[in-house]
């Protein structure tokens, strides 16, 4: 199998942001993406990065990456909330694949943040399980509105960070790897329009330390 060389958590994330803006321009490789590739990540994996993004349709992480089979470690769920089994998927890539770089992806129009938004501004919640879906993402609104943050483009870019936080504040072993220079942690948000990701917070990224199991 043919392995990217260990990558401390700049070179993974530099790696990353090359190809979105290949994404950007309409200039894709698609890397990674043949027969070839699919015959060489059958037996094991070494994904660059782990990606917690939005379950959003729009925000297929390989597409707008430009990556391919093998290198990312993709965890998804509406509004980018993290439950037990969350964390337990994204401990996983960074611990046992050793994955440097962790990438919390957020976007613009997301539907559990305006939902959010709304029941506080008129008290209804959707029913079923979506409600907790919105309750978790209820605190980062309110962190934002505390701060005087109110555009959807300032709530979202709150919710990102609070959600970077929650990552490192829940998970030991994350925090470890961060202090040990193992790891990096990103928030990025995402511009449905243009396809570009942005840089929103950082935990751990300016490192020299290689990656490591």
């Amino acid at each position: 199998m043919t392995e990217i060389p260990p990558l401390t958590p700049r070179d993974a994330f530099e790696l990353l942001m090359a190809g979105n803006q290949r994404f950007v321009s309409g200039t894709p490789e698609h890397p990674n993406q043949d027969a070839a590739r699919r015959a060489e990540t059958a037996p094991s994996q070494q994904p660059f990065a782990v990606l917690f993004g939005c379950s959003d349709s729009r925000l297929a992480a390989e597409i707008i990456f430009d990556r391919g089979l093998g290198d990312l470690f993709v965890v998804r769920t509406a509004g980018h909330v993290a439950g037990t089994e969350v964390l337990g998927s994204i401990e996983f890539g960074a611990a046992v694949l050793s994955a440097p770089l962790i990438v919390v992806l957020g976007h613009d129009s997301c539907g559990a943040v305006g939902a959010a938004c709304s029941a506080l501004e008129d008290g209804q919640t959707p029913g079923g399980f979506v409600r907790d879906v919105v309750e978790r993402v209820t605190p980062s609104v309110l962190a934002a509105r505390a701060a005087g943050r109110e555009s959807a483009e300032e709530i979202l870019a709150e919710h990102i960070e609070q959600t970077v936080d929650l990552l490192l504040e829940r998970s030991r072993i994350l925090a470890d790897r961060v202090a040990e220079g193992r790891l990096g942690v990103v928030g990025l948000s995402y511009r449905l329009g243009d396809g570009s990701a942005q840089l929103v917070a950082t935990r751990g990224l300016d490192t020299a330390a290689p990656s490591a199991a």
